[in-house]
């Protein structure tokens, strides 16, 4: 029986083209039963992605970048249907995550023999004046500096297309000695009996991760989701973090601390913080609980990845 498949493609993608696109459709074509959108916006991409594993569809394939690998993510959580991925975005980190091919065209061909696994997956939820949201991260997700980084490269898309990497390098320095340097903690962290004050919370879902390309980077020890809680972001602090993720992941000091494989984190914001999930700017909230998720997500592995899911 031929496999069904949704083809949820974003054309805003940095990689993306229309004869890419028909290229990706011919090769599925081979051997699923596709039926391909392009939705107008992430809510429309998370409702059509929602729908295809309520009718029984086997796999969405999300084609763009981590964008919407998030938000397909999102509609078929806790769901039999797989997510496969076309990378066509600039970092695709979730894609090189699991192994995928870099070129779209060959990351189709590789869903023919790609078994199922499964991935963890954490869960945000927020109840603040603004608004009430609920949010599954994929790779990473945090509040405070992180996601104010996220929001400077979000507000500068030009130089996210071509500078990549260093685009997002950049957002660090700017964010920390414009907003976050000598700032006091304003974001009160708990979990299990345990209360930090910070300025920003990072949490890994899986381990590595990165938004640099071939450069790994890890917060914690192993299978997460771990947290990075930082009461202050010094130049020298900073630094520290930097070069720990970039190797076997920070060490705990007076600034910097690191909780490994929680279960739940509570964290108040006073003033409102801006929080993120996968890259995406998600808007500012006074409260979050972050949440962790094993095996909630149902994923094509493609076969023979050299760099298979490490959680």
């Amino acid at each position: 029986m031929t496999r069904r498949l949704l083809l949820i493609a974003n054309p805003a993608a940095s990689g993306f083209t229309g004869a890419m696109h028909r290229n990706v459709m011919a090769t599925l074509n081979r051997d699923f039963e596709v039926v391909p959108i392009w939705p107008d916006g992430p809510a429309e991409a998370a409702a059509a992605a929602r729908d295809a594993a309520t009718d029984g569809f086997d796999v969405v394939a999300a084609m763009g970048g981590d964008g919407v690998v998030h938000h397909v993510a999102n509609g078929i959580a806790y769901s039999p249907t797989a997510l496969a991925i076309i990378p066509a975005g600039t970092t695709n980190v979730y894609a090189r995550l699991l192994g995928y091919p870099r070129k779209p065209v060959k990351a189709a061909e590789s869903l023919v023999t790609a078994s199922t696994t499964t991935m963890p997956l954490v869960h945000m939820a927020t109840e603040s004046a603004a608004a009430a949201r609920s949010e599954y991260g994929l790779f990473a997700v945090g509040i405070g500096f992180d996601a104010d980084v996220v929001r400077i490269a979000e507000s500068r898309p030009h130089g996210k297309l071509f500078f990549a990497g260093t685009h997002y390098a950049r957002a660090v320095v700017n964010t920390l000695f414009r907003d976050y340097w000598r700032r006091p903690a304003h974001l009160r962290v708990q979990q299990a009996g345990r209360t930090a004050d910070a300025v920003a919370v990072m949490v890994e879902v899986v381990s590595p991760y990165t938004y640099f390309g071939r450069l790994k980077m890890r917060i914690g020890e192993g299978e997460g989701p771990n947290a990075l809680i930082a009461g202050k972001l010094g130049v020298i602090s900073a630094l520290r973090v930097a070069v720990g993720m970039a190797r076997s992941g920070p060490k705990s000091t007076r600034s910097v601390d690191v909780w490994n494989h929680f279960d739940k984190l509570v964290i108040e914001a006073d003033p409102r913080a801006p929080f993120q999930a996968d890259g995406e700017h998600l808007g500012h909230t006074d409260s979050l609980e972050i949440t962790s998720c094993p095996d909630a997500l149902s994923v094509l592995l493609p076969e023979g990845s050299d760099q298979p899911p490490m959680i």
